[in-house]
């Protein structure tokens, strides 16, 4: 019986028992949610990073001279008149109690004024630019933020919206991702340490006062938040040795390149042209929960636009079909998702892999502007639990992940979360 079990195996069951309620939870999206997405089908191909580092997350540090840079294209022959308007939000991305006149001079919203047609391609479309800060937005307040974009005569419609941080870097955070877990060794999980040295920094209570937020390869339903450290040393804070610190290892992710229209790139089995686009047929996937991990240098799932014959792929890439196909026995109790920046991280019917009776495999055509992709495959089963990658792709301790660590802090008699740390910890490193 359990009861008479070491109580070094209790814990180690404990442990476990809270990871798995831990998993993935499934991420939905619209309008009136805070996550990144497009809520209107004329719209494509949401980007944002920072100026210089297509790789760094949307994170620019108070007072520097970062720049983040927000573009999208909406498939049309003409402009549409844009505005755009942002919400400062605490550690929940829900919007704070500041007022708009406490976050910002001037008026809350801006005119979308740049912009570019598309040349020589196939699909005509619109590409708009965001460059943040600018004239209008200047941060003086650290913290989340959520940027809207809307027409310019209908405030309420919001077609798209992006996150974004503002850091204000004032304490150090470090930490380690390993495979040496609290429940098992080189198995299928990986455990973080974090460490919070505030430098001096006046944290008044770091028990009660500071929230720290954390992500894997910024997946929002594998979020985890923390509260208090695990111990204290010297003044730096530990965090450690918790079941929440405790994340599946997943596998890497699956890549594809559609950067030519005329000869097949990474993961392109045959190119059609089929009126009006061209159609990039994927190389059937399969099942690699059963297989020994294989390591290979993804993007953490993100997508870049590229077409491999123009330096402004901007608005020199095409649209083009795209048709994913994994070979799957049917799952009566589970429905598949595509996962990654691909679908902006959503699990619904955007996303969702279509069973065909006929081939006997998933599908889903996807259309998409040239570039390099990034996408896995995750379960999701109908009675409303988690979602998990274990099923196809597995869970593998190797797999290289990102993992993004926030640090907020909330001062006696302040009304918003600031962000004064943020910091990337990756594992298989």
């Amino acid at each position: 019986m359990v009861m008479n079990l070491p109580d070094s195996v209790k814990h180690r069951l404990f442990i476990i028992a809270a990871v798995v309620a831990m998993m993935w939870h499934t991420a939905t999206a619209s309008a009136g949610d805070t996550l990144t997405g497009i809520f209107d089908d004329s719209f494509r191909t949401l980007t944002v990073c920072v100026d210089g580092d297509r790789l760094a997350p949307p994170v620019i540090t108070l007072g520097s001279s970062d720049r983040l840079v927000i573009g999208f294209d909406q498939l049309s022959d003409e402009r549409q008149y844009l505005r755009y308007t942002i919400v400062h939000c605490n550690a929940d991305w829900q919007p704070s109690d500041l007022t708009d006149s406490e976050v910002f001079d001037g008026f809350n919203y801006a005119p979308v004024e740049d912009y570019e047609m598309s040349r020589g391609t196939t699909t005509h479309y619109v590409h708009y630019t965001i460059e943040l800060p600018n004239s209008e937005y200047q941060f003086r307040l650290s913290g989340n933020y959520l940027l809207k974009v809307y027409p310019e005569d209908d405030p309420e419609n919001t077609l798209l919206q992006v996150r974004f941080m503002v850091n204000e870097n004032t304490v150090a955070v470090g930490g380690t991702a390993t495979s040496r877990t609290d429940i098992g060794f080189n198995d299928t999980y990986q455990q973080l340490e974090i460490q919070v040295d505030p430098h001096n920094y006046p944290i008044r209570d770091p028990f009660n006062d500071l929230t720290i937020v954390v992500q894997q390869n910024y997946q929002p339903a594998t979020q985890r938040v923390l509260s208090h450290p695990f111990r204290t040393r010297q003044g730096r804070l530990f965090y450690e040795h918790t079941a929440q610190l405790i994340f599946p290892g997943g596998n890497e992710y699956r890549r594809m390149e559609t950067v030519n229209n005329l000869y097949p790139g990474m993961g392109v089995d045959r190119i059609d042209f089929e009126p009006p686009y061209y159609h990039h047929y994927l190389k059937t996937d399969r099942e690699r929960a059963r297989h020994d991990y294989r390591y290979d240098q993804t993007q953490h799932g993100r997508f870049f636009v590229r077409e491999y014959n123009s330096d402004r792929s901007d608005t020199e890439a095409d649209y083009v079909l795209v048709d994913f196909t994994l070979d799957q026995t049917p799952l009566t109790d589970a429905d598949i998702f595509l996962e990654g920046d691909i679908t902006y991280r959503k699990l619904d019917d955007s996303s969702k892999m279509n069973y065909d009776i006929a081939t006997g495999r998933y599908s889903r055509t996807m259309l998409l502007k040239q570039g390099a992709y990034n996408y896995r495959y995750v379960t999701v089963p109908r009675d409303g639990r988690d979602g998990s990658l274990n099923l196809i792709e597995g869970d593998k301790y190797e797999t290289c992940n990102e993992y993004s660590v926030a640090v907020y802090y909330r001062a006696p008699g302040e009304r918003y979360d600031r962000l004064i740390g943020y910091s990337l910890i990756f594992s298989g490193r």
